[in-house]
């Protein structure tokens, strides 16, 4: 067995005990939230030795939503999980385009510009898409019945608080819940904003929505006009146009099907941003788009489709609070762009930083550790969360006529810098170094 070491700054670092997880740090973390972003920050903190809770106001779990991309460096995180078996299980779940790739359609014409071919990623740092509410469950399993990861439903957030040395949440019934830091993955309405910011920052409307859908493939199979989409297993087709692009899936063999449609919307999200969606709007926003377009959604049951307005909002200006026992996680401090295919990728990877901040800064510094995690994180989050735009006014705005000379100006970009990237590896890496900025 390995016993701890003591760095010169007088922290603990703690190193494994011999059975995957780390030495204690006495360090205790109250998550807000048991969606991707706060399970990842919970996940991590328990494997780097802090003692973590979650507080969910959902009830249950229900197996909900569409589609959800993963990138390599999501990847990455999800293999150090239960030495590869978490991605095994999350790969039989996932869609498989290395054969098939991606056909990018010109929205009239239907007419393929370009087959942009899956990279082969190794298993190490693979990418995922897959069903949101699927997935979720892989994980949310792991931190409850793996790693014995309390997580209490049914827990509505009535109110965040610090004081000095300690931080916590009031909850519904009253009862009062503090840790040395608290974790808000709660969403971009989270009440933590408000303690962070000094004031109430609302969300506002992207000025885009998007309809989206999952359903069976029978439908799709009884027209022999789309049946090749379902029987060819895996596929992902996309049709993009003025100021609006199509992403059309079929998943697990094609026994399943999946479509986003993103269109532009000022719809006033102050009271919600999620509406039963109406088919009839779907056919009429695309009547002059290639009809294979309105084959495809015609298939669709109406009840499937959901209305969701993107809400947006520039970077904020921090996401540590006052006395810095606050921090902001995930869609809480950064929400994304479905086209930057990153926002969820970016909520895990705050969850490593965090993780490791902490047990490298250790019980008697965590204002620090979480100061540190903001400079280490921000300027990265920000330049990605950038792409989610510039993806989306690159198909926006296509100039046809330059895209029939290079269709590569219309490939989804796939950068080394954001795939690539060890969020554990770069925290460990920087963290001396940016502490002693912080500190400064």
């Amino acid at each position: 067995m390995t016993t701890d070491s003591t760095a010169p700054n007088g922290a603990v670092n703690n190193v494994e005990n011999g059975t995957g997880e780390r030495q204690k740090t006495g360090i205790k973390v109250v998550v807000v939230g048991a969606g991707f972003g706060g399970l990842a920050a919970a996940i991590e903190c328990h494997l780097q030795g802090h003692d973590v809770a979650i507080y969910e106001q959902f009830p249950e779990l229900k197996v909900l939503g569409d589609i959800i991309s993963f990138g390599p460096n999501a990847g990455r995180i999800f293999y150090r999980w239960q030495n590869g078996e978490i991605s095994k299980k999350l790969r039989a779940l996932s869609i498989n385009l290395e054969s098939y790739g991606f056909n990018i359609h010109k929205y009239d014409t239907g007419k393929i510009v370009i087959n942009q071919k899956t990279p082969p990623y190794p298993e190490e740092y693979a990418n995922f898409n897959g069903h949101r509410g699927e997935l979720h469950q892989v994980i949310f399993d792991f931190a409850r019945d793996d790693l014995k990861i309390p997580i209490h439903l049914n827990n509505r957030i009535e109110e965040y608080f610090e004081e000095d040395g300690v931080a916590g949440i009031v909850l519904g019934t009253g009862e009062k819940v503090s840790g040395d830091i608290v974790i808000a993955a709660d969403g971009v309405r989270s009440k933590a904003r408000q303690i962070v910011l000094g004031y109430e920052d609302k969300p506002k409307s992207s000025g885009y929505a998007v309809w989206r859908t999952w359903f069976p493939n029978k439908d799709m199979l009884a027209d022999p006009e789309t049946a090749h989409f379902c029987n060819n297993g895996d596929t992902f087709n996309g049709w993009i146009g003025p100021d609006m692009h199509f992403l059309f899936s079929t998943i697990k063999n094609g026994s399943d099907c999946c479509w986003v449609l993103t269109h532009p919307d000022t719809h006033d999200i102050d009271e919600s941003w999620s509406f039963p969606g109406k088919l009839s709007e779907v056919l009429e926003s695309i009547k002059d788009w290639d009809p294979m377009v309105t084959r495809i959604i015609s298939k669709t049951p109406e009840k499937d489709i959901v209305d969701w307005k993107l809400v947006y909002r520039d970077p904020l200006p921090t996401w540590v609070s006052p006395k810095a026992r606050i921090l902001l996680l995930g869609d809480s401090a950064h929400p994304f762009l479905p086209t930057s295919a990153q926002g969820a990728t970016q909520a895990l990877e705050d969850g490593v930083t965090i993780a490791v901040c902490l047990k490298r800064a250790g019980k008697g510094d965590v204002p620090n550790a979480v100061r540190t995690h903001e400079k280490i994180r921000y300027d990265r989050v920000c330049k990605v969360q950038k792409l989610g735009e510039s993806t989306r006014d690159m198909w926006h705005k296509a100039d046809w006529s330059k895209v029939k000379e290079n269709p590569d100006l219309v490939k989804f970009p796939r950068e080394d810098w954001v795939f690539m990237h060890d969020a554990q590896g770069h925290a460990e890496e920087v963290f001396d170094q940016v502490r002693q900025e912080v500190g400064n």
